[in-house]
């Protein structure tokens, strides 16, 4: 994209909370025409959507857009995450991708008004400064404008500092004291600060969506997803767009305790960075795509993809979103689900969830043979591939000796 480079209009990715509010007014007062974008990516209702929006007009913006982001936050991540199927390092489940899309809604907005200026409220100490400057950088010629982290270049107590700055220009700022960081979209819930970051025990406090052992219900849940090219398509019988699958999920599955987890992680700028986090529809997805891929996939396929599905997950929390690396691994793993398709049935007690039935036309089966019972082969062909298979492994202890490999 070529813009004009003096246009005074900006782009602001809005979320009504301290620091995007201090924005506004600091981006006026240095000349921009302020315009805002707050892209709902599922972590608000409808009073807080509506909050966002009359907080966006009192502070005096431009203009202001909501966004809705569910079928972006679908087809952009969730979509190529679960084929991926893999945690960032083997555990945390990239709750934080929505920012790309909230990226994009923003740029999409700048483009709209024909300026090449993007503004954002991060700090220069987290991941997601990181996250959104690359995949604004990745994106085409813009002008990138960082308050708070251009506050922080003078002002150590810079929250402090916003709501002095705000309160002085006779804007009020909501009491809103927490205990806990907390992070909330379609994904799922992050949780971070007070204990957690002490590396203690978390909290009563650090609770979000996912219900205490104590509320769990008696009965058992049954949930049925069906794939069409490893994509979810229908849920108990339903066809859906996949961002309603995943809503229904998190409030199936999270009523049961699924999906929370404490979790001490490499960060992209190279600290310690350790959260609760609560993920009960991405569990249940993740769940029933592998037991569906495991029965499809070849043995060879089943081996590698892990990985690809690593350096795609790597790529996506370390802000490469848009690196042509991750489009040329997507390709990948856009043809290994050809055959997933199918049903799998889910079910939990609670804590955890099981696939406990696979249905597919493409489950490799041998028609006469069944692991461990019967074979269509005989005894000889048994012990011959013994043979040739452990063929290195025999020599060896031949030559040496029989000593072991140790």
């Amino acid at each position: 994209m070529t813009a004009p480079n003096d246009s005074r209009d900006i782009v602001l990715a809005f979320s009504g909370g301290l620091d995007t509010s201090f924005c506004v007014p600091y981006l006026k007062e240095q000349g921009w025409n302020v315009h805002t974008v707050f892209a709902d990516t599922g972590g608000v209702d409808a009073e807080e959507r509506a909050t966002i929006e009359a907080r966006a007009a009192e502070l005096g913006v431009a203009s202001h857009v909501t966004v809705d982001g569910g079928p972006a936050i679908w087809s952009g991540f969730v979509k190529p995450f679960v084929w991926a199927g893999e945690g960032y390092q083997g555990q945390y489940p990239l709750l934080v991708s929505d920012r790309y899309l909230i990226v994009d809604a923003s740029l999409a907005r700048a483009r709209g008004l024909g300026t090449n200026a993007i503004a954002h409220g991060c700090t220069g100490m987290g991941n997601d400064q990181v996250r959104f400057d690359l995949a604004v950088k990745s994106s085409g010629d813009y002008r990138i404008v960082a308050p708070i982290r251009e506050i922080q270049k003078q002002h150590t107590q810079t929250r402090a500092f916003e709501q002095a700055y705000l309160e002085a220009r006779g804007f009020g700022v909501r009491a809103k004291q927490k205990a806990y960081t907390i992070n909330e979209n379609l994904l799922g819930v992050t949780m971070s600060g007070g204990e957690i970051d002490a590396w203690e025990a978390p909290g009563e406090g650090a609770r979000g969506w996912c219900a205490r052992r104590e509320h769990w219900p008696a009965e058992p849940l049954e949930a049925t997803l069906r794939f069409e090219n490893g994509e979810a398509v229908a849920l108990d019988g339903h066809d859906l767009p996949g961002e309603k699958i995943l809503a229904k999920l998190n409030t199936m599955f999270a009523q049961y305790g699924v999906g929370r987890g404490l979790y001490t992680g490499d960060t992209t700028i190279g600290l310690k960075g350790r959260i609760v986090f609560e993920a009960p529809g991405l569990t249940a997805l993740l769940a029933a795509h592998r037991a569906l891929e495991e029965a499809v996939l070849t043995k060879q396929q089943n081996r590698f993809k892990p990985d690809v599905a690593r350096k795609w997950v790597e790529l996506v929390y370390e802000g490469f979103f848009h690196d042509p690396l991750k489009a040329d691994l997507e390709a990948f793993l856009a043809s290994s689900q050809r055959m997933v398709n199918g049903e799998v049935v889910l079910r939990t007690n609670g804590g955890r969830v099981d696939a406990i039935a696979v249905r597919s036309p493409h489950l490799l089966n041998a028609k006469g043979a069944t692991y461990a019972q019967s074979a269509d082969w005989g005894v000889e062909e048994a012990e011959g591939f013994i043979k040739l298979f452990g063929m290195s492994s025999t020599l060896w202890a031949e030559v040496n000796g029989g000593q072991g490999g140790g």
